[in-house]
């Protein structure tokens, strides 16, 4: 993998995607086949996630909002709405910065306990179920099943120039750094994964990403199950706690 010294080039080096420059022809192929093969499961998921949605929470089922996407071109990002309406946001993007700034692990608020989010918006979150939607996404071409997560402005503003590399690819619902320690990494780390992506974008690539995602998944919702238990034991009365 490509060091950071390596990475920090001159500015006029840094970020000069070719304008013009498409997704290439495999990449389209795999995305439109797999939702193809997965629609069976798609649509019945489509459907129950968001009638508990509908039903549990007030406000719209879906959630859109402005991202930073292929070279540096913003687009309307689809997700499921886990969190109530009108939820303030300047705590996200505070403790964004923060890590933005810090060598410290990428912990989501969701993991130290987020006010926020409605009635099973964790679960959706550490699912990657809430992210079901961006499918639209890829079918618009806005985006692709592999590549860096797409970030909001106020955090493609405090970019380094060489940073925006990761621009060079586009898009996607997973990706190099998520299948890599993800939130047990820092800010900084995941910066190179994604330039590391974006230089070495390839169908084995691609492949080996998406089945090393599930199981990260699957990992996710074990440890988000294991940190309900451990706050439910936590809060409950002495006599009932656990010997």
């Amino acid at each position: 993998m490509a060091t950071s010294t390596e990475l920090k080039r001159a500015p006029s080096e840094v970020w000069s995607a070719a304008p013009g420059a498409s997704m290439p022809g495999w990449k389209r192929g795999l995305d439109l086949v797999s939702i193809a093969l997965a629609l069976p499961f798609l649509v019945p998921g489509f459907v129950v996630i968001g009638l508990i949605i509908k039903l549990l929470s007030k406000g719209p089922i879906f959630f859109k909002q402005e991202r930073i996407g292929y070279q540096g071109k913003p687009f309307l990002l689809l997700k499921f709405r886990t969190m109530k309406v009108n939820a303030c946001t300047q705590g996200h993007q505070g403790h964004l910065v923060t890590l933005m700034n810090s060598d410290a692990p990428m912990t989501k608020l969701d993991n130290i306990g987020d006010p926020r989010l409605i009635i099973f918006g964790r679960l959706l979150r550490s699912s990657g179920l809430d992210e079901l939607p961006q499918l639209i996404n890829v079918l618009r071409g806005e985006m692709s099943l592999v590549g860096p997560r797409p970030c909001m402005r106020y955090e493609f503003d405090r970019y380094e120039p060489w940073q925006k590399q990761r621009f060079n690819a586009f898009p996607g619902l997973t990706g190099l750094w998520q299948v890599s320690g993800k939130n047990k990494t820092t800010f900084h780390q995941m910066i190179q994964l994604d330039i590391h992506y974006a230089a070495h974008v390839s169908l084995r690539l691609d492949m080996k990403i998406m089945l090393k995602t599930f199981p990260v998944l699957l990992g996710q919702i074990h440890e988000m199950s294991a940190r309900a238990a451990k706050r439910k034991a936590t809060q409950a009365p002495p006599g009932k706690q656990s010997r």
